[in-house]
């Protein structure tokens, strides 16, 4: 695709983006920002949110790890679903009882201030990584369509997303980043089913005949039985389910979009729809990731590989495949999906984590006088810094990211998970001061256990690690109970 029609599409988007961002700023005040003046339609947050809990990852990642890994990724999306009732019918009530902006307030009325501080840090802390490293992977691909051709160097190309994405949001916030979710949602998706389209013609597949043979490829086996195996099903099943909760019910990033519902029930049908369309469309990037390698096989398209046999760099079969063999159609529409991962990877991660500082550090709410736009444009910068740095120290990384990002948030959400556990199920108070230290040492401990499992038994517990973190918090807050 020429350089010239590339910028074309990327220029064109992002006046799409800052029409949204012109038309939601309107009749706006400071609250604006971080609540959306709770006024969002459910059903228009549910497909948006789509966007964000995909991001680039899931748009490149999972098709891309398909051959290391077959369709176990799926069993991983079934612990999710169970999960996502939990945040439907258990969190959410309690977030809309206690009228939170910022989710961490619920640990300072349970348990105290140093609580409530540790647990919106550890939010900080993960989600910088977590954004970091989806825009990562959506800058590298747009860098390898575009800015490589024109003499961009990465560095560049990454600070160029980061100034679009402060244009559009430093006003209106999450009540921009709803509507703009949507958008880059239905890009997304449109990227997975015109490619679909691609390969179909291709082969002279009928719709029943690419089913067909996805099902008879080698990589569609969905369930793993092997204990010892990372992906066994109950450790993918039972991390799913404490990872949607972590990274969904205990997230300011993805409840903050919630809350902006104008009522409980509302809040409710967004989860519920949510959680079944993520189910359908992860299932669908999957399929698309055996069609990919599919023909790849069959037109040979060389994949590189270690000595194992393991394919390396997995992450870019997706944007190789459909920018230099499957025609403009799919290549259009990839780059239209990756831009909208790129800004749906980083708007809202940035816009939760102002609203968390902002809130639960600065406690602008209190302080009556303050010019709050400016103090949330600075904590908004030096966020938008953090997370360009954390990107050039990941620059170098290869293979699935999305491997990568459930791992980091297993070590970081962990802590979270017990915490907000301990204090939903039980009515022991806490030594409030003790709680940050039994925070770090879980995930320490856990790292260590991992070790020797792995060395002596040969079981690696994958994603499973943030159960593990979640339970030995729960057990070290019961030793600093009062």
């Amino acid at each position: 695709m020429k350089p010239f029609v590339v910028f074309t599409i990327i220029v064109a988007y992002f006046c799409l983006l800052m029409v949204i961002s012109y038309l939601t700023s309107r009749k706006t005040d400071n609250e604006t920002y971080f609540t959306g003046d709770r006024k969002s339609p459910w059903f228009l947050v549910a497909f948006g949110m789509i966007g964000a809990g995909l991001s680039g990852v899931t748009f490149v990642s999972v098709p891309g790890m398909v051959a290391n890994n077959n369709l176990y990724f799926f069993q991983f999306v079934l612990g999710n679903v169970l999960g996502y009732l939990f945040i439907t019918f258990v969190l959410i009530p309690l977030y809309y009882k206690l009228r939170l902006v910022s989710i961490y307030g619920y640990l300072k009325n349970r348990f105290g201030t140093v609580s409530y501080k540790t647990g919106s840090l550890i939010f900080l802390i993960s989600q910088s990584f977590g954004a970091a490293l989806r825009l990562l992977l959506a800058a590298k691909i747009l860098q390898f369509v575009f800015f490589d051709s024109i003499g961009v160097p990465f560095i560049l190309t990454v600070v160029v997303i980061l100034i679009l994405v402060w244009l559009y949001t430093n006003k209106s916030g999450i009540k921009t980043i709803v509507w703009t979710d949507t958008i880059q949602t239905a890009f997304l998706i449109m990227g997975a089913v015109f490619t679909i389209v691609a390969i179909m013609q291709s082969f002279n597949f009928t719709v029943g005949g690419a089913i067909h043979a996805v099902k008879e490829h080698e990589y569609f086996k969905i369930f793993e039985w092997n204990g010892n195996s990372p992906n066994n099903f109950f450790k993918q099943f039972i991390s799913g389910f404490f990872i949607a909760i972590a990274m969904m019910g205990l997230d300011q990033n993805m409840m903050q979009k919630t809350l902006t519902c104008k009522n409980r029930w509302d809040a409710q049908k967004n989860t519920l729809t949510y959680s079944l369309i993520l189910a359908g469309t992860q299932f669908l990037f999957l399929g698309l990731g055996i069609l990919l390698y599919l023909y790849a096989e069959n037109n040979g398209v060389y994949l590189p590989q270690d000595k194992n046999g393991t394919f390396l760099d997995t992450d870019m079969l997706f944007p190789n495949l459909t920018m230099n063999y499957l025609g403009t159609l799919a290549g259009v529409s990839f780059l239209l999906g990756i831009i909208a991962a790129s800004f749906s990877s980083v708007d809202s991660a940035l816009t939760a984590l102002t609203t968390s500082f902002t809130y639960d550090f600065l406690e602008i709410d209190k302080k009556i006088g303050t010019n709050v736009r400016s103090v949330k444009n600075k904590v908004l910068i030096a966020f938008s810094t953090i997370l360009f740095l954390i990107i050039m120290v990941f620059s170098g990384s290869k293979g699935d990211v999305i491997s990568l990002v459930f791992t980091m948030a297993g070590y970081t959400y962990g802590p979270l998970l017990g915490l907000f556990m301990f204090g939903m199920f039980t009515k022991i108070q806490l030594k409030d001061k003790w709680v940050p230290i039994i925070c770090v040492l879980a995930p320490i401990s856990t790292y260590f256990i991992g070790i020797f499992l792995k060395e002596s038994y040969g079981f690696d517990m994958g994603f499973f690690t943030i159960a593990v973190i979640g339970a030995l918090t729960l057990i070290g807050l019961i030793l600093i109970r009062k």
